[in-house]
């Protein structure tokens, strides 16, 4: 006797696409196609025809595609914490039990004033692709990071200048503005109390424009504690510069209607020693570009 089992398409379980959800992670985070596909070495098309066959697999929509900027549906907002783990165990897996983990060390430095908000997020990408790989990340100003870069003390270094130094490679150009306590009136004093570190690259900028603009100024505070002159600044003892999109907590920008002089524009500068080599080294290199640059 023959028994006749129908297998319906329906009672078969269905596997998500791990290439696919990666995109779809990495486009999430990122919050476009074009950056997304340099971070995973694809095309830009190939990156949406994944978006695309994840969609039409699930029946439904995961980003918002309004004005430049990709934006999660409720649906992407569910999906994306499955995906997260999903990418996160198959990539622990491959890790252990392929023999083939990266592992060491990379020093890099970064200005502290553009550690946040972009930082947390680099390393805990790494972190997750290459699990014994140690960043060994070091926060300071750009000239001490120059002059530990010519030292040998590091492999990869961002900073914030007027123009690169020979090597450099310049990731984005930002803004260079005044910023004090929210609603503070600390700017219109005279002469003008300045809050920065000796070693601030901003100062001699700052000085040099006020002294430009005829505006009297006096160091209230200065030392080798950037805690210290955020402090004072965000008390309305004084005014400090930072770069746009790096405004520290308890400050906000000097509105530009006041009689503070313009400060120009400083550039995001890359730097890499050249000293290792690798898939690593290419993944931070990679994700610093992206995020730093414009």
């Amino acid at each position: 006797m023959f028994v006749r089992i129908d297998i319906k398409d329906a009672d078969m379980p269905r596997n998500l696409d791990l290439t696919a959800l990666r995109s779809f992670v990495t486009v999430a985070d990122v919050g476009g196609v074009t950056r997304a596909a340099g971070l995973l070495n694809l095309t830009q098309s190939a990156v949406s025809m994944q978006l695309k066959r994840l969609e039409e697999a699930l029946g439904r929509d995961f980003f918002s595609r309004a004005a430049r900027r990709l934006t999660l549906t409720p649906e992407g907002e569910q999906l994306l914490s499955y995906a997260r783990r999903m990418v996160a165990l198959n990539d622990e897996a491959l890790s252990r039990l392929t023999g083939t983990a990266y592992e060491g060390e990379i020093r890099l430095g970064v200005p502290h004033d553009i550690v946040y908000p972009q930082m947390p997020g680099i390393l805990r990408a790494l972190a997750s692709d290459y699990p014994r790989m140690r960043i060994n990340l070091a926060a300071s100003f750009t000239k001490i990071l120059l002059a530990g870069f010519a030292r040998g003390e590091f492999d990869m270094i961002l900073t914030t200048e007027d123009r690169p130094q020979p090597g450099g490679e310049v990731l984005a150009t930002r803004g260079l503005v005044w910023v004090g306590a929210p609603d503070g009136v600390a700017w219109q004093r005279r002469p003008l109390r300045l809050g920065f570190k000796d070693t601030c690259f901003f100062r001699p900028i700052a000085q040099a424009a006020l002294d430009e603009a005829g505006i009297a100024w006096e160091m209230g505070f200065e030392g080798e504690c950037e805690q210290v002159i955020e402090a004072t600044v965000a008390a309305d003892l004084a005014v400090s510069a930072r770069m746009t999109g790096a405004i520290p907590p308890g400050a906000a920008v000097i509105d530009g209607g006041n009689s503070l002089p313009p400060l120009g524009d400083l550039k995001i500068c890359l730097y890499d020693a050249g000293l290792q080599k690798g898939e690593v080294v290419d993944a931070l290199r990679a994700h610093l570009r992206c995020a730093y640059g414009d």
